[in-house]
């Protein structure tokens, strides 16, 4: 069994965490698949993954929460 949590900030992965960044930052599925050399669709499934773990469902709720995330681990 693994140690990772199934929700929350803790159970994404390294590739859905660079991923959440990216969209967060306001970037694209295509742009994020060009700039980490993924297919659009492959970015689209960690996207989806990430916004279940995180028990949302846009992209306005994500860059609210990585802000909201950021500024608490910078404080």
């Amino acid at each position: 069994m693994s140690g990772r949590p199934t929700a929350g900030w803790d159970s994404l992965t390294a590739s859905e965490l660079q991923i959440v960044r990216l969209v967060a930052g306001g970037a694209t599925n295509k742009q994020v698949a060009d700039r980490l050399y993924l297919s659009p669709h492959t970015v689209s499934t960690h996207l989806w993954h990430a916004f279940t773990k995180l028990g949302i469902s846009s992209r306005v709720e994500l860059t609210r929460l990585v802000l909201e995330h950021e500024a608490a681990c910078h404080t």
